[in-house]
């Protein structure tokens, strides 16, 4: 997962023509942690991706389509087994609304995925 990401990040560096001192310096920051991000050595901030995705020109879920991938699949098998709520809690239909929209999206996420 890190691993891909920090290829990514070193490809789309890479591909927009900056050096990591350009990236730096538009980062506010050094060479040095360009180097850490693309190396693994260093987890980005969320200030760093969101730096990051707009230097770059893509999208926080291009930037880290791997991870989200993970996430995703996670996410969906933790929906299967989310507990019931205790019979207080007041928006049950909201709940609901949110847990089928997810699990909606997940779905054509995961379709997406295999059909391709």
């Amino acid at each position: 997962m890190i691993q891909e990401f920090t290829l990514d990040l070193r490809a789309a560096r890479r591909n927009s023509g900056l050096r990591q001192v350009d990236c730096a310096h538009l980062m506010g920051a050094n060479k040095t942690k360009i180097s850490n991000l693309e190396n693994g050595r260093q987890r980005p901030s969320v200030r760093d991706i969101c730096t990051l995705s707009m230097i770059y020109g893509r999208s926080f879920e291009s930037l880290f389509a791997g991870i989200f991938d993970e996430v995703k699949a996670d996410v969906f098998c933790h929906l299967s087994d989310l507990p019931e709520p205790q019979s207080h809690y007041g928006p049950a239909n909201n709940r609901k609304r949110t847990l089928d929209g997810l699990r909606a999206r997940l779905e054509e996420d995961h379709s997406a995925v295999y059909d391709d």
